[in-house]
């Protein structure tokens, strides 16, 4: 798992990095001594996990998880343990370390990350007569028809599957759950869009109607759209 590190002070800063390249699970990227060099970092490359101090000058560690729409998973490094109950009030921390850290506490919290990212793991299915397909939500197998699907989004290391009853949220990508869909009848016409071309229901020149939902198009997608509907 890709990590970085944002902490103002240099001698924690280091220690934490060090733990972290001595780590067989973890791979280091970067390290910070502020959060809004670390802001543009995350949104040009992949960062799975962050180890992130709450105080710091002008821009705290909880205004940099406020700024990304989809933050990483987070491991807070404080001196104070005040700050335990807000902490867990943000469902991307997954846990709390607190200054001076020992590596025995370290190394139980990226077991405890490992053991969290195993329970969020969600596998798709297909059923074997191939008109449905099921999601794993809260360790329950959930039935979807491929007929009650009006898109899928994508939100960061999440999907959305919108059906025409209810909104399903998966921790899972765009790309896996294509494979599973008929492909004469769900198209991806935008990075972040998979629809059901049966449910559209008009076109203009950068979007799709679906129900009351207005869905964009790429232009690089756009040709392929028309070419799968009857248009006369």
């Amino acid at each position: 798992m890709n990590c970085i590190v944002i902490d103002d002070e240099k001698l924690s800063r280091a220690f934490v990095c060090q733990l972290v390249k001595n780590s067989k699970k973890l791979t280091f990227l970067e390290e910070f001594e502020d959060p809004i060099s670390a802001l543009k970092f995350i949104n040009k490359n992949k960062v799975d996990v962050i180890f992130l101090d709450i105080h710091m000058p002008n821009f705290t560690g909880f205004d940099l998880i406020q700024s990304l729409a989809y933050p990483p998973k987070v491991i807070l490094i404080t001196s104070d343990k005040n700050f335990a109950v807000d902490a867990f009030e943000y469902t991307c921390i997954k846990d709390y370390l607190v200054k001076p850290i020992k590596e025995d506490r370290f190394e139980l919290a990226i077991n405890k990350l490992f053991d969290t990212i195993k329970e969020e793991k969600i596998d798709l299915e297909v059923d074997e007569n191939a008109s449905n397909f099921y999601v794993n939500i809260d360790r329950r197998l959930v039935k979807i028809q491929f007929s009650d699907v009006n898109f899928i989004e994508a939100k960061g290391d999440y999907i959305l599957i919108k059906t025409i009853t209810v909104n399903h949220t998966v921790h899972t990508t765009l790309k896996k759950v294509q494979e599973l869909l008929p492909k004469k009848t769900f198209l991806k016409i935008h990075r972040s869009f998979i629809i059901n071309i049966d449910k559209i229901v008009d076109i203009e020149d950068n979007s799709v109607l679906i129900n009351k939902d207005v869905i964009p198009i790429s232009r690089s997608f756009r040709k392929e759209l028309l070419d799968n509907i009857n248009l006369l």
